[in-house]
């Protein structure tokens, strides 16, 4: 194994890429390729990612201590479209075979990749009563002797519970309505029951007139305050989702079908080398099939916006990642706060230095194809290909606005680790084998692989075979932790 590792052949840097106390030497950290002087650029995947703050040393550790950011503010952007990279010219040519996946279904030419039945909460106050309704519906079937474990073609009952719903104004309200309605009409949901109050702000019959197109057999309506009892009520809806939900059958349907989520969590310094480029590889090769790929995380983007704003596929797309980029500095500069202050301790601890390193690694997820639509935080998915949507780098609301907006999963690298899943199958996959070694109720893939030796057409190959068995049903740690949540994305003040 290399001990370390050169991104770019512009870089004035190299990455260690394993621990060794006696030297003083840390794995994903930075270390200068040759004497730097103060005030001169560092350089990392062939970009700045910061400023030296005193004379630097061959050999010498480079981090917080001797970088800084060299962001401005609100920027004026120009648009310098690059022709679309031929992907296919980089990938293997048995992962460019036509693949086919195991999909249920659904009404105008959706498919999901699970046949599971939700609880959705319209206000926090129906928490207790949607987990209770749960609970009656598993001892119910297992008195009658269903074993839910057993069944092929049921994945399971969940709620998904949060906060919000009622006490909201203004564009609080409605993304918390549009967000539910979103998770209301995803494909993986074979039923959904609706369940509120009754005295909310987010009212059930608002919510059903506003939630557009669906499959009305498929979801119903509760409100507590007019049921007499609220959790037999809600057990009958469930369970008459639930008979004809096992009606529904895995078909064969292309690659193409299925829309992928990417995002990162917990990144350190290998995450730009081995894990985000393999998603970022994983992604041009779904969109070449005709599949649909989307990265999130805005914050996360600062410093290394201008790479995607080149791939744009037009002066539109363009404008809307301009207005997507300025809009969420200028929702900082609302509330007072620095806008390039985002790298963690846990990002810091390993190896990441400032928001430009962290965002230039983070974008290698996209990988290189053009981009091909620009959404707001509650828009859902139209055009096939690789899409940009708005939303924090928080791990929580990131994923689920992936997931309201039409993914069908996420894949999710991380070098520090994290248990976390969205309500969609989030799979993780580390940057090291040592968190992979240490953490394997946590993580699905090692893309560590590619430090110890493996190649990336090699990694990829079976990486594309792990998530084509995850759309087949393959659980992901997170699914079978039952780690699942959601976050709403909230801005406003709370009556």
């Amino acid at each position: 194994m290399n001990k370390h590792f050169v991104i770019h052949n512009r870089d004035n840097v190299y990455i260690n890429l394993e621990d060794d106390d006696s030297k003083n030497l840390m794995s994903g950290h930075k270390y200068a390729l040759k004497d730097i002087k103060k005030d001169e650029a560092i350089i990392k995947y062939g970009m700045p990612i910061g400023i030296a703050t005193c004379d630097i040393l061959k050999g010498e550790h480079i981090h917080t201590h001797n970088l800084k950011t060299s962001l401005d503010d609100i920027l004026t952007y120009n648009y310098q479209p690059e022709e679309n990279s031929d992907s296919s010219t980089v990938v293997s040519k048995s992962i460019l075979e036509n693949k086919t996946v195991k999909v249920y279904e659904r009404m105008d030419h959706e498919v999901g990749i699970r046949n599971e039945l939700w609880i959705i909460p319209t206000v926090g106050c129906v928490n207790g009563v949607s987990n209770r309704i749960i609970d009656v519906f598993k001892s119910r079937c297992m008195e009658e002797g269903i074993d839910l474990n057993r069944l092929d073609n049921f994945d399971g009952i969940y709620a998904y519970t949060h906060n919000y719903g009622c006490s909201q104004m203004g564009d609080d309200h409605i993304n918390t309505r549009k967000t539910l309605q979103n998770i209301t009409k995803h494909p993986n949901a074979g039923g959904v029951l609706v369940i509120g109050l009754g005295c909310e702000n987010n009212q059930i019959k608002a919510f059903e007139e506003t939630l557009g197109t669906y499959e009305k057999s498929r979801v119903r309506f509760l409100i507590s305050q007019e049921a007499e009892d609220e959790i037999e009520a809600g057990y009958e809806m469930v369970r008459a989702l639930f008979d004809a939900m096992l009606k529904d059958q895995r078909v064969e349907k292309p690659l193409s079908s299925i829309r992928v989520g990417l995002e990162c969590g917990g990144s350190d310094g290998l995450s730009g080398i081995t894990a985000n480029p393999l998603i970022g590889r994983f992604s041009d090769y779904l969109v070449e099939q005709g599949g649909t790929t989307v990265l999130t995380e805005v914050p996360e983007m600062f410093g290394a916006e201008t790479i995607l704003m080149n791939r744009c596929i037009n002066r539109e797309v363009f404008d809307k990642m301009v207005a997507m980029v300025n809009d969420f500095k200028n929702y900082y500069k609302k509330h007072d706060q620095v806008i390039y202050d985002n790298p963690s301790p846990g990002n810091k601890n390993g190896g990441i230095s400032s928001l430009e390193d962290k965002s230039l690694g983070c974008t290698t997820k996209a990988g290189d194809s053009q981009v091909v639509d620009v959404l707001k935080h509650t828009e859902r998915l139209k055009i096939p290909g690789l899409n940009l949507i708005s939303a924090p780098g928080n791990d929580a609301v990131a994923t689920t606005t992936l997931g309201m907006c039409g993914c069908h999963m996420v894949l999710f690298s991380t070098g520090r680790g994290t248990p976390f899943g969205g309500f969609i199958p989030t799979v993780k996959i580390s940057t090291n084998t040592p968190l992979f070694e240490k953490k394997p109720n946590w993580i699905d893939f090692n893309a560590g692989q590619l430090v110890d030796g493996l190649s990336m057409d090699a990694m990829l190959e079976q990486f594309t075979e792990k998530i084509i068995a995850t759309i087949n049903g393959a659980k992901t740690r997170q699914e079978l932790n039952n780690y699942r949540e959601i976050a709403i994305f909230k801005t406003g003040v709370t009556l």
